[in-house]
Protein backbone atom coordinates (compact mmCIF):
# COMPACT_ATOMS: atom_id res chain seq x y z
CA UNK A 1 0.00 0.00 0.00
CA UNK A 2 1.25 3.29 -0.66
CA UNK A 3 0.29 6.74 0.75
CA UNK A 4 -1.22 9.73 -0.84
CA UNK A 5 -2.57 12.92 -0.30
CA UNK A 6 -4.55 15.53 -2.48
CA UNK A 7 -3.70 18.76 -1.90
CA UNK A 8 -5.08 22.02 -3.83
CA UNK A 9 -2.11 24.33 -4.38
CA UNK A 10 -1.94 28.49 -4.53
CA UNK A 11 -5.01 28.52 -2.80
CA UNK A 12 -6.62 28.66 0.59
CA UNK A 13 -9.35 26.33 -0.05
CA UNK A 14 -10.12 23.27 -1.26
CA UNK A 15 -12.06 22.71 -4.80
CA UNK A 16 -10.07 25.48 -6.37
CA UNK A 17 -5.78 26.13 -7.16
CA UNK A 18 -4.53 23.48 -8.70
CA UNK A 19 -5.04 19.45 -7.36
CA UNK A 20 -2.15 17.58 -6.79
CA UNK A 21 -1.43 13.96 -5.41
CA UNK A 22 1.12 13.31 -3.48
CA UNK A 23 2.67 10.03 -2.68
CA UNK A 24 4.67 9.37 0.01
CA UNK A 25 7.05 6.74 -0.20
CA UNK A 26 9.96 4.83 1.78
CA UNK A 27 11.89 3.75 -1.53
CA UNK A 28 11.32 3.84 -5.11
CA UNK A 29 8.43 1.93 -6.96
CA UNK A 30 8.90 1.18 -10.61
CA UNK A 31 7.89 4.70 -13.25
CA UNK A 32 5.46 2.14 -15.05
CA UNK A 33 3.47 2.01 -11.83
CA UNK A 34 3.96 5.69 -11.30
CA UNK A 35 3.29 6.45 -14.72
CA UNK A 36 0.08 4.46 -14.01
CA UNK A 37 -0.65 6.03 -10.56
CA UNK A 38 -0.47 9.27 -12.77
CA UNK A 39 -3.17 8.29 -15.36
CA UNK A 40 -5.60 6.97 -12.51
CA UNK A 41 -5.69 10.02 -10.64
CA UNK A 42 -6.08 12.26 -13.97
CA UNK A 43 -4.83 15.32 -12.55
CA UNK A 44 -2.10 17.60 -14.18
CA UNK A 45 0.40 15.80 -11.51
CA UNK A 46 1.12 13.40 -9.61
CA UNK A 47 4.40 13.82 -7.28
CA UNK A 48 6.53 11.22 -5.78
CA UNK A 49 8.84 11.87 -3.23
CA UNK A 50 11.11 9.34 -0.85
CA UNK A 51 13.58 10.77 2.29
CA UNK A 52 17.17 10.95 1.09
CA UNK A 53 19.49 11.22 4.09
CA UNK A 54 18.11 15.11 5.21
CA UNK A 55 16.50 15.58 1.90
CA UNK A 56 14.29 14.42 -0.49
CA UNK A 57 14.32 13.22 -4.15
CA UNK A 58 10.67 14.18 -6.43
CA UNK A 59 9.51 12.99 -9.08
CA UNK A 60 5.94 14.58 -11.14
CA UNK A 61 4.29 12.46 -13.65
CA UNK A 62 1.75 13.95 -16.04
CA UNK A 63 -1.24 11.87 -17.49
CA UNK A 64 1.26 12.16 -20.69
CA UNK A 65 4.47 10.64 -18.45
CA UNK A 66 7.15 12.75 -16.53
CA UNK A 67 7.87 16.58 -16.42
CA UNK A 68 11.45 18.06 -15.72
CA UNK A 69 9.30 21.12 -13.39
CA UNK A 70 6.51 21.66 -11.48
CA UNK A 71 5.71 23.99 -9.21
CA UNK A 72 2.02 23.29 -7.47
CA UNK A 73 2.83 19.90 -7.42
CA UNK A 74 6.00 20.48 -5.75
CA UNK A 75 4.48 23.31 -2.67
CA UNK A 76 1.58 20.18 -2.59
CA UNK A 77 4.52 18.27 -1.46
CA UNK A 78 5.94 20.50 0.84
CA UNK A 79 2.74 21.30 2.40
CA UNK A 80 2.28 17.32 3.53
CA UNK A 81 6.06 16.99 4.45
CA UNK A 82 5.13 20.06 7.01
CA UNK A 83 2.08 18.98 8.46
CA UNK A 84 2.27 15.27 8.79
CA UNK A 85 6.24 14.62 8.38
CA UNK A 86 8.98 17.49 9.23
CA UNK A 87 6.57 19.33 11.47
CA UNK A 88 9.45 21.20 13.10
CA UNK A 89 11.62 21.99 9.83
CA UNK A 90 11.27 25.33 8.45
CA UNK A 91 12.57 24.57 5.04
CA UNK A 92 12.77 21.03 3.23
CA UNK A 93 14.74 20.45 0.23
CA UNK A 94 13.84 18.90 -2.71
CA UNK A 95 16.40 17.14 -5.80
CA UNK A 96 14.18 17.09 -8.87
CA UNK A 97 15.12 17.12 -12.74
CA UNK A 98 14.63 20.65 -12.89
CA UNK A 99 17.31 21.01 -10.30
CA UNK A 100 17.56 21.09 -6.41
CA UNK A 101 14.43 23.26 -5.29
CA UNK A 102 13.90 24.75 -1.74
CA UNK A 103 10.80 25.28 -0.19
CA UNK A 104 10.47 27.57 3.55
CA UNK A 105 7.70 28.78 5.98
CA UNK A 106 6.68 32.20 5.13
CA UNK A 107 3.68 33.12 7.36
CA UNK A 108 0.56 31.26 6.26
CA UNK A 109 1.88 31.20 3.12
CA UNK A 110 5.04 28.47 1.82
CA UNK A 111 7.52 30.22 -0.55
CA UNK A 112 9.06 27.92 -3.28
CA UNK A 113 12.83 29.31 -5.05
CA UNK A 114 12.52 27.83 -8.21
CA UNK A 115 15.05 28.47 -11.60
CA UNK A 116 13.94 31.06 -14.02
CA UNK A 117 13.66 30.41 -17.24
CA UNK A 118 15.45 32.25 -20.03
CA UNK A 119 12.72 34.14 -22.47
CA UNK A 120 13.60 34.39 -26.28
CA UNK A 121 11.59 36.48 -28.41
CA UNK A 122 10.07 34.51 -31.04
CA UNK A 123 7.80 35.94 -34.16
CA UNK A 124 4.27 36.24 -33.57
CA UNK A 125 2.82 33.64 -35.91
CA UNK A 126 -0.83 33.05 -38.13
CA UNK A 127 -0.19 29.35 -36.52
CA UNK A 128 -0.32 31.24 -32.73
CA UNK A 129 -3.85 32.94 -33.89
CA UNK A 130 -5.12 29.87 -35.28
CA UNK A 131 -4.56 27.89 -32.50
CA UNK A 132 -5.28 30.62 -29.61
CA UNK A 133 -8.10 32.75 -31.53
CA UNK A 134 -6.77 35.93 -30.40
CA UNK A 135 -3.42 37.19 -32.09
CA UNK A 136 -0.49 37.54 -29.59
CA UNK A 137 1.01 40.82 -29.25
CA UNK A 138 4.16 39.27 -28.65
CA UNK A 139 5.75 35.48 -27.89
CA UNK A 140 8.55 34.06 -26.43
CA UNK A 141 10.01 30.44 -25.97
CA UNK A 142 11.50 28.75 -22.56
CA UNK A 143 10.68 25.59 -22.13
CA UNK A 144 7.26 26.34 -22.92
CA UNK A 145 5.67 29.25 -25.49
CA UNK A 146 4.71 31.92 -23.56
CA UNK A 147 1.88 34.34 -25.44
CA UNK A 148 0.85 37.86 -24.57
CA UNK A 149 -2.60 39.02 -25.17
CA UNK A 150 -4.06 42.53 -25.57
CA UNK A 151 -6.45 42.74 -22.18
CA UNK A 152 -7.15 40.59 -19.27
CA UNK A 153 -10.53 39.99 -20.46
CA UNK A 154 -9.10 38.01 -23.40
CA UNK A 155 -7.52 35.94 -21.19
CA UNK A 156 -10.21 34.93 -18.82
CA UNK A 157 -12.42 33.93 -21.98
CA UNK A 158 -10.17 32.41 -24.49
CA UNK A 159 -11.13 28.64 -25.82
CA UNK A 160 -7.65 27.62 -27.70
CA UNK A 161 -7.87 25.23 -30.07
CA UNK A 162 -6.31 22.61 -28.15
CA UNK A 163 -5.37 20.03 -31.61
CA UNK A 164 -3.62 22.94 -32.69
CA UNK A 165 -1.95 24.53 -29.77
CA UNK A 166 0.12 20.73 -29.92
CA UNK A 167 1.16 21.60 -33.25
CA UNK A 168 2.64 24.81 -32.10
CA UNK A 169 6.52 24.25 -30.89
CA UNK A 170 6.90 24.43 -27.11
CA UNK A 171 6.00 22.21 -24.34
CA UNK A 172 2.92 24.18 -22.46
CA UNK A 173 1.51 27.12 -23.64
CA UNK A 174 1.16 29.89 -21.05
CA UNK A 175 -0.92 32.70 -22.03
CA UNK A 176 -0.89 36.14 -19.68
CA UNK A 177 -1.85 39.92 -19.99
CA UNK A 178 -1.72 42.74 -17.60
CA UNK A 179 -4.56 42.79 -15.05
CA UNK A 180 -7.21 46.02 -14.96
CA UNK A 181 -6.31 48.88 -12.96
CA UNK A 182 -8.56 48.54 -10.44
CA UNK A 183 -7.29 44.82 -9.79
CA UNK A 184 -5.04 43.31 -6.50
CA UNK A 185 -3.35 41.42 -9.05
CA UNK A 186 -0.59 42.57 -11.34
CA UNK A 187 -1.13 39.76 -14.28
CA UNK A 188 -3.06 37.16 -15.50
CA UNK A 189 -2.40 33.45 -17.14
CA UNK A 190 -4.05 30.60 -18.29
CA UNK A 191 -1.87 27.00 -19.00
CA UNK A 192 -2.67 24.66 -21.59
CA UNK A 193 -0.84 21.48 -22.01
CA UNK A 194 -2.47 18.72 -24.37
CA UNK A 195 0.82 17.26 -25.39
CA UNK A 196 1.18 16.12 -22.14
CA UNK A 197 -2.89 14.92 -21.85
CA UNK A 198 -3.78 18.01 -19.99
CA UNK A 199 -6.12 20.55 -21.49
CA UNK A 200 -5.93 23.03 -18.92
CA UNK A 201 -3.19 23.22 -15.76
CA UNK A 202 -5.51 24.73 -13.20
CA UNK A 203 -2.28 27.13 -11.48
CA UNK A 204 1.17 26.81 -13.17
CA UNK A 205 4.01 27.18 -11.03
CA UNK A 206 6.73 26.19 -13.60
CA UNK A 207 4.72 28.20 -16.26
CA UNK A 208 5.36 31.50 -13.66
CA UNK A 209 8.58 30.77 -14.45
CA UNK A 210 7.97 32.20 -17.45
CA UNK A 211 5.43 34.96 -16.41
CA UNK A 212 7.71 36.47 -13.54
CA UNK A 213 10.45 37.33 -15.58
CA UNK A 214 8.34 38.44 -18.22
CA UNK A 215 6.21 40.77 -15.95
CA UNK A 216 8.92 41.72 -13.35
CA UNK A 217 10.79 42.98 -16.62
CA UNK A 218 7.76 44.94 -18.77
CA UNK A 219 6.69 46.45 -15.22
CA UNK A 220 9.71 47.64 -13.91
CA UNK A 221 9.18 45.96 -10.78
CA UNK A 222 10.66 43.13 -8.61
CA UNK A 223 7.48 41.75 -6.87
CA UNK A 224 4.30 40.85 -8.94
CA UNK A 225 1.13 39.02 -7.86
CA UNK A 226 0.08 36.75 -10.21
CA UNK A 227 -3.29 35.38 -10.86
CA UNK A 228 -4.38 32.35 -13.01
CA UNK A 229 -8.10 32.61 -14.45
CA UNK A 230 -8.88 29.09 -14.99
CA UNK A 231 -12.07 28.23 -13.77
CA UNK A 232 -10.47 26.90 -10.58
CA UNK A 233 -8.27 29.97 -10.20
CA UNK A 234 -5.23 30.55 -8.00
CA UNK A 235 -2.78 33.25 -6.29
CA UNK A 236 0.87 33.18 -7.08
CA UNK A 237 3.56 36.22 -4.94
CA UNK A 238 5.85 36.24 -6.79
CA UNK A 239 9.58 38.06 -6.88
CA UNK A 240 12.46 37.53 -8.86
CA UNK A 241 15.95 37.28 -7.68
CA UNK A 242 19.07 36.98 -10.24
CA UNK A 243 18.01 34.35 -12.06
CA UNK A 244 15.73 33.03 -9.73
CA UNK A 245 11.68 32.81 -9.61
CA UNK A 246 10.64 33.06 -5.75
CA UNK A 247 6.52 31.76 -5.58
CA UNK A 248 4.92 31.66 -2.23
CA UNK A 249 1.19 30.59 -2.06
CA UNK A 250 -0.97 28.36 0.25
CA UNK A 251 -2.74 24.84 -0.12
CA UNK A 252 -5.71 23.34 1.45
CA UNK A 253 -5.41 19.58 2.17
CA UNK A 254 -8.81 17.66 0.21
CA UNK A 255 -8.12 14.05 0.72
CA UNK A 256 -5.71 11.07 2.99
CA UNK A 257 -5.50 7.43 1.12
CA UNK A 258 -4.30 4.40 0.79
CA UNK A 259 -3.51 2.96 -2.68
CA UNK A 260 -3.49 -0.41 -3.05
CA UNK A 261 -0.65 -1.63 -5.70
Amino acid sequence: MLKQYVVDAFTDQVFHGNQAAVCVMEDWIPDELMMNIAMENNFSETAFVVKEGEDYHLRWFTPGGEIDLCGHATLATAYILFRFYEKEAESVTFHTLGGDLIVTKDGERLSMDFPAYTLKQVPVTDAMEEAIGIRPEAAYMGRDLLCVLPDAEQIRSVSPDLDKVKELDGLLLQLTARDDGDSPYDCVSRTFAPKLAVNEDPVCGSGHCHIIPYWTDALGKSEVTAYQASPRGGVLYCQIRGDRVIMAGNAALYSAAELYV
